[in-house]
């Protein structure tokens, strides 16, 4: 009763113990990061091949998300619990592998770091409430699809549809929209979407974006009703514009080359999520259609 009184009443202590919270949920989102893509591209392979009545694909050792257990990929060398621990454990030791010394990569720590920071920042914001479970369960699986969008150009129907599924649910309460806004805003935000890339595929004749992408603005209007979506959408291609300028520049990324749009509407959506109305009066001030 004492830390259920610490946490609702001292924002302090509420926020660093998300923090805290938000570092171990961050190695797992590591795990589901790299394995949920190889995971669907086996079911896809396993798929092809009964389809096509081919032989089954080569037998290759389970993989889900809880096993095997973490590996090191140069030497095989199994990772112990004592070098699992969040941002800690990649600080001791020093950015490498404890059997063959080869370098872990540094975006395992860096998503360990950005969930515990986001996390902490959403627990500031909201306070301790339901509010703030629910936009941590948000956060985090942004932060996945985010990553995964990034690194396979690929929204995972098993991350984006239950969790649009579970902003309808909220809306009941409500949590961040009532019901009739969260379920116009789950049909505008992805038909929305899906008319604009079928009006550039019949100019251009090429795809602009993804099914994930209708998907996900969805997701999003399901949980923050259909009137944040205006701000959403302007936010994003905002942020596309700069991380997408920023990206050629630094990585050489050829133009022709798709860049993912995920990313960013998770971005806008997050923000949206915590400062979506403040960002909507500022505009209309300034814009002066208020007075």
């Amino acid at each position: 009763m004492e830390l259920v009184y610490l946490l609702e009443h001292n924002p302090v202590f509420f926020t660093g113990s998300v923090f805290a919270l938000g570092l171990l949920v961050g190695s797992f989102l590591n795990v589901v990061i790299y394995r949920l893509p190889v995971m669907m591209e086996r079911d896809w392979k396993a798929l092809a091949h009964e389809h096509l009545s081919l032989d089954p694909p080569e037998e290759t050792a389970p993989l889900t998300l809880s096993r095997p257990a973490s590996r090191c990929p140069h030497c095989n060398h199994r990772i112990r619990f004592y070098e699992n621990i969040p941002l800690l454990s990649y600080l001791l030791l020093r950015g490498k592998c404890s059997s063959c010394g080869q370098s872990i990569p540094l975006r395992y720590p860096l998503i360990e770091l950005s969930t515990g920071l986001l996390s902490a920042v959403v627990a500031w914001h909201f306070g301790y409430g339901m509010q703030a479970g629910a936009a941590l369960l948000l956060t985090w699986a942004l932060i996945t699809l985010s990553m995964i969008d990034f690194d396979h150009q690929l929204l995972p129907d098993a991350i984006t549809l239950p969790v649009l599924w579970l902003g309808l649910v909220l809306s009941l309460f409500p949590v961040f929209a009532d019901l009739r806004s969260s379920l116009i805003g789950a049909i505008a935000g992805y038909l929305s979407l899906w008319v604009v890339y079928q009006l550039f595929r019949l100019v251009t004749g090429k795809e602009g974006m993804g099914f994930g992408d209708f998907k996900l603005l969805g997701l999003l209007g399901a949980w923050l009703g259909w009137q944040a979506l205006p701000v959403i959408v302007l936010l994003s291609s905002v942020v596309g514009a700069l991380l997408g300028g920023i990206l050629i520049f630094l990585r050489g990324r050829d133009r022709a080359q798709p860049i993912p749009f995920g990313p960013f509407l998770a971005i806008a959506g997050w923000t949206a999520l915590l400062w979506g109305e403040q960002i909507s009066s500022a505009y209309l001030q300034w814009s002066g259609l208020t007075g």
